[in-house]
């Protein structure tokens, strides 16, 4: 499993290739299925108390009828179409409809603003959007006059893939063919606009070429973990690149794809799916965690879940290092019964593994899921490179790192620690942006993460820290914010952790707290029906999460440790713009939001701990 590596250990390259023919597209394994086993069921969608399959045929029949559609509507290849809709079926018959037309899908996200909408329709000069419901629609026409390039647009929920496909009758088969038989890999599949914790979003010009040889990588990598028999569950937002390009590894291998209806009903739908494998990202997984807990905690059995938590940890653990002690076996074996059999039902029961990507799982939670028996493996990557760049899988896991490089993808760590690489999955350039290109590439071609990581004696990368989050106290002390506000995030009350302390003598930290997590501590502590408002200076409240902070400062030196606290009346929301659709914090944004309160804590005696 492992490739070679320099004498230095900076350098890592992933074992094999993965190469594809000229004409390759993003298509052809969904009309292969079509043409071998036109009744596999590809995906499925709810229908009242079940999922309906949808087979191969139908799948292809009715992508290739909203392709011509769209070829009446004018679209050529080359043209950019916009999407913008949470994840459902109709998100990718219409992804691969505009594909087949040798068009660009533009993804925008179902949570972006009015602003966010006006800049990707007219930055990408779309001629044709898509938007799921009257009221995305309605941000578009905030700026309809100001996007001249944009000449059609249509409403998913008011019928428009069914108009799409009688304007399709219009248009003759063998015109189709002809746009599907000149796609090669070098044509551009995509622009995603990067959600970005900074800045304005930019386009990420992603290929037939890029997206199709990570798809493979992924599954010639983690292949012998998936079989043709496996369920997925996709509920994360298709315009990130993580849920692309799992949906379109499972189509690869000809799983099940289930479409999620909405966040609000995944527990419900995970026990009708029961899915064998699924994406997340890691607030998912801090969320089931949670909810566990405090379900323990209303039930009086407290004691018995964090017992059996601790006993899955140290299975896991001592499991990962190639031996595992008979009371820890037996520990392990009571529990099983008494808790993490109940745990396994939350995912549906028949769950075998999780990836897990956008941000880092606490090692302590990775460890928990892999001894009651759902493996999380952790990736890593970002939208300029398709997204996966490394990835553990069952043979090569090791929790706490992203593992090993993909087939045909090489890590290289720079004198500074940043992380640099190079494949077939790295994105050609910013769309219209060629000096944000240049900046991003070194001079011999390597693409900079902005990451900061470092490589293990077995070649597993391990990310440290991010480039441009780097804070440097007045003292001149550097400050990784992310290790801190992982191990924050760990406790049970707690949703969000900020570290600020740029320029400043001494590191801070912004608190956000999970709305059902306060609930049970304010009716444990006695302070039932008193609003979140009026506690934020409760002794007992801020001891709690004083517990959290000394928890993460036992990571770090005297000189990087918080020193002070304070907690926010409110979580941080995508709708503030103070989280990317991603769910990671927008830390310009959250500084703007509470510029008074950090200055606050740099006051004398202001919001002491």
């Amino acid at each position: 499993m492992v490739g070679p590596m320099s004498a230095q250990k900076k350098e890592m390259a992933g074992q094999g290739q993965v190469s594809l023919a000229p004409d390759a597209h993003l298509l052809q394994p969904l009309l292969e299925h079509a043409r071998k086993n036109p009744d596999k069921p590809l995906f499925s969608r709810r229908a009242g108390d079940r999922f309906e399959p949808l087979t191969a045929a139908d799948i292809v029949r009715t992508v290739r009828r909203i392709a011509r559609g769209l070829m009446a509507l004018g679209v050529e290849p080359g043209q950019r179409v916009a999407l913008m809709s949470k994840t459902r079926v109709e998100w990718v018959l219409l992804d691969y409809a505009i594909l087949a037309t040798g068009a660009t899908t533009v993804p925008i996200y179902e949570t972006s603003s009015a602003d966010q909408v006006e800049w990707i329709l007219k930055d990408s000069e779309a001629m044709v959007a898509f938007f799921e419901t009257d009221h995305l629609h309605g941000l578009y026409r905030q700026s309809a006059e100001r996007l001249p390039a944009c000449r059609h647009t249509f409403v998913i929920d008011q019928a428009a893939l069914e108009h799409l496909q009688q304007r399709g009758d219009e248009v003759d088969d063998a015109r189709l063919d002809e746009r599907l038989s000149q796609l090669r890999t070098d044509h551009l599949a995509t622009l995603i606009y990067t959600s970005g914790t900074t800045g304005r979003p930019r386009g990420c010009e992603l290929t037939h070429g890029n997206i199709r040889s990570n798809a493979l990588q992924i599954m010639v990598y983690a292949g012998n973990m998936v079989t043709e028999q496996d369920r997925t569950f996709l509920f994360l937002p298709l315009a990130h690149a993580l849920a692309k390009i799992l949906f379109l590894a499972a189509v690869e291998k000809g799983n099940t794809v289930a479409f999620a209806t909405s966040p609000g009903k995944l527990t419900e739908e995970l026990a009708m799916v029961r899915p064998t494998w699924f994406g997340t990202v890691p607030r998912v997984l801090e969320k089931v965690f949670q909810t566990a807990q405090q379900k323990a905690e209303q039930a009086g059995k407290v004691r018995v879940f964090d017992l059996a938590t601790e006993a899955a940890i140290q299975y896991s653990r001592e499991r990962s290092a190639g031996r595992i002690g008979l009371l820890t076996r037996l520990r392990h074996a009571v529990f099983e019964r008494l808790v993490y059999r109940t745990l396994r039902q939350a995912f549906g029961g028949q769950l075998r593994f999780a990836v897990s990507g956008g941000g880092p799982l606490p090692e302590r939670l990775n460890h928990f899921y892999n001894g009651i028996g759902v493996m999380v493996l952790e990736g890593y990557g970002m939208t300029e490179t398709s997204p996966v760049l490394t990835l553990d899988i069952d043979q090569a896991n090791r929790i706490g790192t992203v593992g090993l490089p993909l087939p045909g993808t090489t890590v290289r760590i720079a004198d500074d620690g940043e992380i640099l690489v190079k494949g077939p999955q790295v994105f050609r350039g910013y769309w219209h942006n060629p000096e944000a290109s240049q900046r991003t590439f070194t001079p011999d071609g390597w693409l900079q993460t902005g990451d900061l990581g470092s490589l293990d004696d077995q070649g597993f990368l391990r990310i440290t820290g991010r480039k441009k989050e780097i804070l440097v106290t007045a003292a001149g002390k550097n400050v990784a914010p992310g290790p801190l506000e992982d191990r924050i995030r760990e406790h049970p009350l707690i949703s969000q952790a900020m570290v600020v302390g740029e320029g400043k003598p001494f590191v801070a930290v912004l608190v956000t707290l999970d709305p059902g997590a306060f609930s049970n501590w304010a009716r444990k502590n006695g302070r039932t029906g008193q609003p979140l408002e009026s506690l934020l200076e409760d002794a007992a409240l801020r001891a709690e999460v004083g517990q959290a902070i000394e928890s993460a400062n036992r990571s770090v030196s005297r000189a990087e440790s918080i020193r002070k606290f304070v907690i926010l009346p409110q979580d941080f929301t995508i709708e503030r713009n103070e989280l990317t659709p991603s769910l990671k914090v927008r830390r310009h944004v959250v500084s703007a939001h509470y510029a008074q309160v950090i200055e606050h804590l740099y006051e004398r005696g202001g919001g002491g701990d």
